[in-house]
């Protein structure tokens, strides 16, 4: 079975989808012996960011997985007409990219960016090969949710694509099911083609560890009580409201606040906590893999936070790295959000009303003052963990597409 992906975020990028559809790509590979090939963009976010090419697709090879790099260009995201001009370079080269293909069982699309579905889509069907839609985001209503990305115009043609895509594919992917609620609710999507797969996190990896380690040696965090955020520092995940919450909580002096990651909102909250002289909150960079298990393990504990009204839209995938850790986490999300519902069902989370700086410094506080309770929900974490590991979510991606493509098992 020959699998093709088209997405922008792709090794050696260490935003969250990049690294999970690396992961699933490689495992199809060596785990299940398929052909796999993406069309990627080059890597924007970490130390290892793509060298520039001038050439509009480059083709190489990792682990198995063909990939061919569609050049874009990598402006500013903060603003409507950067973003816009990268996914449309990109999209276009992307384009272009799926005329090298050789030919594929089933191309799945991603959503980032945005409209790159299309790409897969016109791919899927000069090939004659099945089209999977695999929503990680929903749109327009992230665009719509989010500062600096008001436009009517984008908001329709966004959701005429995502539309279209949804009725078009074999099938859809979804990552929870506040998600898959949304697309049949919503967006008239046919239930019997959604299949809800979660996010993961590799729990052999990622397994719990010391807090006293090289990496909380290294930035001075050992003895003290660190809440972690980490992953992507972008608009969605509304962290201006936690350095309001922090501003509350001074009065915890072994308290630090550690954000590990890159984003559209990293600067402006850098300038806010200068400002307020808040030397309890500490920004690392995105951490290469192989120190990812040291990171998570510095933690006491996690935030996962969301927008009021985002949830089901996007679903936040740091939390299955969280759970592998086996470290307990604030969900400052609505009630309905995959991250509230497994905090609730496992124990291993306290809830903070989105958008509520005292909600949500009430939540640390709780965490911070009985430790002991913190520790067990820890391990409720990591025993939880287990139902979204990363062997048994590519085991469902790999079902998943034998059955639209119809390839037969291998004996």
């Amino acid at each position: 079975m020959h699998i093709s992906f088209f997405n922008r975020s792709y090794w050696p990028d260490q935003a969250a989808t990049g690294q999970l559809l690396t992961e699933l790509a490689e495992d199809l590979v060596a785990r299940h012996g398929c052909e796999v090939s993406v069309v990627a963009g080059r890597a924007v976010h970490g130390a290892e960011a793509s060298a520039r090419s001038a050439r509009l697709v480059s083709r190489e090879t990792r682990n198995g997985v063909t990939i061919l790099r569609a050049n874009g260009t990598r402006f500013w995201p903060g603003r409507l007409a950067g973003r816009a001009a990268n996914y449309l370079t990109y999209f276009g080269s992307s384009n272009l990219a799926g005329r090298y293909l050789a030919r594929p069982d089933v191309v799945v699309a991603l959503t980032d960016p945005p409209i790159v579905g299309l790409a897969g889509l016109w791919t899927a069907r000069r090939a004659g090969a099945r089209f999977v839609f695999l929503c990680e985001d929903v749109f327009p209503e992230v665009t719509s949710l989010l500062e600096h990305f008001h436009s009517s115009s984008v908001n329709r043609a966004l959701d005429r694509v995502n539309r279209r895509l949804i009725g078009q594919a074999d099938a859809v992917v979804v990552l929870g099911e506040r998600m898959r609620r949304r697309l049949v609710e919503e967006k008239g999507a046919d239930p019997s083609k959604i299949e809800v797969i979660h996010n993961w996190a590799d729990c052999e990896a990622i397994i719990p560890g010391p807090r006293d380690n090289a990496f909380s040696r290294e930035h001075g965090l050992t003895g003290r009580f660190v809440l972690m955020h980490s992953g992507n520092v972008g608009m969605s995940q509304n962290l201006d409201v936690l350095i309001e919450a922090v501003s509350r909580l001074t009065s915890k002096d072994k308290l630090v606040v550690a954000i590990v990651g890159e984003g559209a909102r990293r600067r402006s909250l850098e300038i806010d906590v200068a400002r307020r002289g808040l030397a309890n909150v500490r920004f690392f960079p995105y951490q290469p893999k192989a120190r990812l298990a040291e990171s998570f393990a510095t933690a006491d504990a996690f935030l996962v936070s969301l927008k009021a009204g985002i949830e089901g839209y996007i679903v936040p995938s740091k939390l299955y790295g969280i759970l592998a850790a086996g470290r307990p986490y604030v969900a400052a999300v609505d009630a309905s959000c995959e991250v509230a519902a497994i905090a609730r069902e496992h124990h291993c989370g306290v809830p903070a009303t989105p958008g509520d700086p005292d909600a949500l410094a009430k939540a640390v506080a709780a965490l911070y003052d009985d430790p002991g309770q913190a520790r067990v929900m820890g391990e409720n974490a990591r025993k939880a963990a287990w139902q979204f590991d990363r062997r048994a979510a590519v085991q469902r991606y790999y079902d998943l597409l034998l059955r639209v493509t119809g390839v037969a098992r291998a004996a």
